[in-house]
C-alpha cells in the first residue's frame, strides 16, 4: 500500500461504492471483487484503507452492528469532505488520465456523481484533448522505417481514435437526457454537496 493511502488504486471504487450506499469492509471487498475483477482486493488491504479514509476525514465509521450469528461489522458512511474529494477525483480522472487506462475507467464509471452537464462539458474536453492527441500522432514521420516496425503507432492511433469516438457518443447521449443520470447527493440539511 502506498505510504499515501489515497493514492491506492482502490480507493476511488471503495468511496463510489460508499456514494451507493453505506457498507462495512467484507460488504465492500465482496462487491469490488464482483464489479471489478481486475483489481486486487482483500478485506485487510479494503479495512486499512477504510481506517485511513476514515482517519483523513472521508468516511465516518458506524458503531458495530450484529446482524444473524455474524460477528459485529462496522459499517462505513461517506461523508461531506468525502463526497466532495471523490467528486473531485471523478472530476480530474475524466479529464486528465492517459488514454486506454484504468483510471479512465474507473472514473467514468462514477462519473454520474457529477451534475450532468458538468460532467458532459469534462468529458467534452477530454475528447478534444485526444482529438489533439490524435492529430500529433498522425504528424509522425513514417519515413524509411518499415511499418512492421511501427505496428504500436498505428495500434495507439486505433485506440485513440475508438475512445474519442465513444466519448464524442456518450457526451451526445448525455445531452439528449438519454441516459438516466442520479439527482445529486445532499447534505444532512438539505443542500446539494458539491
Amino acid at each position: 500500500m502506498p505510504l499515501n493511502a489515497s493514492r491506492n488504486s482502490l480507493v476511488l471504487p471503495i468511496l463510489g461504492l460508499l456514494v451507493e450506499q453505506p457498507a462495512h469492509g467484507y460488504d465492500i471487498t465482496t462487491r469490488l471483487r464482483e464489479r471489478y475483477g481486475h483489481l486486487s482486493a482483500t478485506r485487510s488491504t479494503v479495512t486499512s484503507l477504510l481506517k485511513a479514509l476514515e482517519k483523513a476525514g472521508l468516511v465516518s465509521s458506524r458503531l458495530p452492528e450484529r446482524i444473524g450469528n455474524r460477528p459485529p461489522r462496522t459499517a462505513y458512511e461517506l461523508t461531506a469532505a468525502g463526497l466532495a474529494d471523490f467528486r473531485h477525483k471523478i472530476e480530474a480522472g475524466v479529464r486528465d488520465s492517459q488514454a486506454a487506462s484504468v483510471d479512465f475507467v474507473m472514473a467514468v464509471a462514477y462519473v454520474g456523481v457529477l451534475p450532468i452537464d458538468q460532467a458532459a462539458h469534462i468529458l467534452d474536453g477530454r475528447a478534444d484533448r485526444l482529438d489533439r492527441e490524435l492529430a500529433a500522432l498522425s504528424e509522425l514521420p513514417d519515413g524509411d522505417v518499415l511499418e512492421a516496425h511501427m505496428l504500436e503507432v498505428a495500434y495507439w492511433r486505433t485506440i485513440v481514435a475508438a475512445e474519442t469516438t465513444w466519448i464524442r457518443t456518450l457526451v451526445r447521449r448525455i445531452r439528449a437526457r438519454e441516459i438516466g443520470w442520479p439527482t445529486p447527493q445532499t447534505d444532512k440539511h438539505g443542500s446539494a454537496e458539491a
